[in-house]
């Protein structure tokens, strides 16, 4: 049961109420977002790398950056940037342990107060939003792709939204060293409610939604109806919210829910005792109870049967629990091209197709990521002219790593993307700029 709660702790003029209220949605059997509130610490982490590893880098750090749960000492900036630097050590660690983990990530965004401000930490696609005297504003930037085209005036905010590469993230949480968030101030004023949330529930539902819902009577409230509203716009990925609300230290308190003042968690980092490679099941709300669904179109515990596009965001290779079936298929074409139905198996080949190097440029190969003596089952199909060292670090090495695609058109696909990211980053500016989506490239 979520609380929202004044602030135990001297704020001068000032107090935080807080809720937080997490749902697995309807098509996720695990739920991968942690949620975390209390008076002076909120923190919303959002993992990504399959369902044995996402919800554990998300818990990971969300253990770590929690920490900072205390009395604060000195400049809060200061405080939430070691914080997600021992965070994603953390995760390198863990990585660096269990090789079945490689490839997971988390996005962070993190608010701590300091009395009269707040330091805001943000990676990632999800999102902070701010409402004041009716307004919503977002307070974080959308470290993906499409919001680089939005920059640019490429493309407009609506059109983003259906992008085809609106899943691609470009600064995440993974155990890497070239991974700043973002640093900033956010001042306050009594009456201000500050939003973390999710892509899970800022894909679901637009900003006017958002603003409705998070102006309702009370941030319990707010809480339950953006889930609800995030459900019945799809709930296509877990959804979770973390709402502060700054109110003046003399606001009545007669309307709070609790007054116990406990901290509030949510999701993985919450069920740390399941383990990581067993299927929860889904469906259910954690924190606020969030009404249930009367949708007849998606029955409960139903998974989504289409490719999902989660693994898209950062990774270069499929998530784990597909990633036998693929690795089957190859093990059979192997065997058929050994003298079982050779015929079959090569044209099951023949019909795979992957981005990678070759000679320093991005090409498509056709054939499968495979390396069987005295045979092979790829060759390069067509080379681009896009030379690797013209793409930042990250797409780069994804690209050495290998891209899976469905097909020839969505090979190609991620090869225009790449030559438009080429393109921004011909800039010398653009690639030395720290933190921008250009780092690395030459």
């Amino acid at each position: 049961m979520a609380s929202s709660t004044p602030s135990s702790a001297p704020t001068g003029a000032l107090r935080i109420r807080y809720a937080a209220l997490t749902d697995v949605g309807r098509r996720r059997t695990v739920n991968q977002d942690s949620g975390y509130a209390s008076d002076r610490l909120f923190i919303l982490a959002d993992g990504m790398g399959g369902a044995a590893a996402g919800d554990l880098a998300s818990s990971e750090v969300m253990n770590i950056v929690r920490r900072l749960d205390a009395p604060l000492e000195g400049d809060p900036l200061e405080a939430l940037a070691g914080a997600v630097h021992r965070a994603n050590d953390r995760l390198a660690e863990v990585i660096e342990g269990d090789s079945t983990v490689e490839g997971m990530g988390t996005t962070l965004t993190a608010l701590l107060w300091d009395g009269q401000a707040f330091g805001l930490a943000h990676i990632g696609d999800s999102r902070g939003y701010r409402l004041r005297d009716g307004d919503l504003s977002q307070i974080t930037h959308d470290h993906t792709f499409v919001q680089s085209l939005v920059d640019e005036g490429r493309i407009s905010p609506d059109e983003a939204r259906t992008h085809p590469h609106r899943s691609l993230i470009l600064r995440v949480l993974l155990g890497a060293d070239d991974n700043e968030p973002d640093l900033d101030m956010v001042e306050v004023q009594p009456g201000d409610r500050y939003l973390l949330c999710s892509d899970g529930l800022s894909d679901m539902i637009d900003d006017e939604s958002i603003r409705e819902a998070l102006g309702l009577e009370n941030i319990d409230i707010a809480a339950v109806e953006l889930v609800n509203r995030a459900l019945a716009g799809g709930g296509h990925d877990n959804i979770t919210c973390v709402i502060a609300e700054v109110v003046a230290a003399d606001d009545p308190q007669e309307d709070l829910a609790a007054a116990d003042g406990e901290p509030m968690l949510v999701g993985a980092a919450s069920e740390q005792s399941r383990p990581r490679t067993t299927n929860a099941a889904g469906g259910g709300a954690s924190g606020v109870n969030a009404e249930e669904s009367d949708d007849p179109g998606i029955a409960d515990g139903e998974v989504e049967s289409e490719p999902d596009p989660e693994h898209l965001r950062y990774a270069p290779r499929e998530p784990r629990r597909f990633r036998w079936i693929k690795g089957l298929m190859i093990l059979l074409a192997v065997l058929l091209l050994l003298g079982v139905a050779g015929g079959l198996s090569y044209s099951w080949t023949q019909n795979q197709y992957f981005v990678a190097s070759s000679d320093g440029k991005v090409a498509v190969y056709q054939g499968v990521q495979a390396d069987v003596p005295g045979l092979s089952l790829r060759s390069v199909y067509e080379v681009s002219d896009i030379e690797l060292d013209a793409l930042p670090t990250f797409r780069r090495e994804q690209v050495v790593a290998g891209i899976e695609s469905s097909d020839l058109q969505d090979a190609r696909a991620s090869v225009s993307s790449l030559r438009e990211l080429a393109g921004r980053c011909a800039d010398p500016k653009a690639a030395a700029r720290p933190g921008s989506e250009c780092e690395g490239a030459s």
